[in-house]
C-alpha cells in the first residue's frame, strides 16, 4: 500500500511539469446583461465567448499533446499504472476545462434569450 502511495505522488510530481506550458485561460471577465446591453455590447460578448471557447480548445490540444510527448519521452520505463494516472489527470483537466466553456457560452445564451425578448419589435 505505501509502495502504491509513493507511486502515485511520483506520477503526479512527474506529470505536473508536462502541464506548464498549457495555461489554463480565463474565461471572459463580463457576460453582458441581456436586459440593458446594447447591440454592441452584446456582440463583444459574443466575440468574447467565442475567443474563449477557441482558447479552450488550444489548452486542450496543449495538454493532449504534452500528455502524448510525456509518455513518448518515458518510453518502457513509465509503467501502466502510471501512464494510466498520468492519463486520469489529463482527462479530469480536459473534462473541466470543456465544462468550463460550456458554463460559459450557457451564461452567454441565456442572455441573449433576454436580450432577444427585449428587443424584439411588438405589433
Amino acid at each position: 500500500m505505501k509502495a502504491l502511495l509513493t507511486m502515485a505522488a511520483v506520477t503526479l510530481l512527474t506529470a505536473a511539469p508536462v502541464y506548464a506550458d498549457c495555461p489554463y485561460p480565463a474565461a471572459p471577465s463580463k457576460i453582458p446583461d441581456g436586459a440593458s446591453a446594447t447591440m454592441d455590447e452584446m456582440l463583444a460578448g459574443q466575440k468574447a465567448v467565442k475567443e474563449y471557447d477557441k482558447a479552450i480548445s488550444d489548452y486542450n490540444s496543449c495538454i493532449d499533446k504534452e500528455l502524448a510527448d510525456n509518455i513518448a519521452k518515458a518510453g518502457d520505463k513509465l509503467k501502466p499504472e502510471q501512464k494510466a494516472d498520468m492519463e486520469k489527470v489529463e482527462t479530469q483537466k480536459h473534462n473541466a476545462a470543456i465544462d468550463q466553456a460550456q458554463s460559459v457560452a450557457d451564461r452567454f445564451n441565456e442572455q441573449v434569450k433576454v436580450f432577444k425578448t427585449r428587443t424584439e419589435k411588438k405589433p
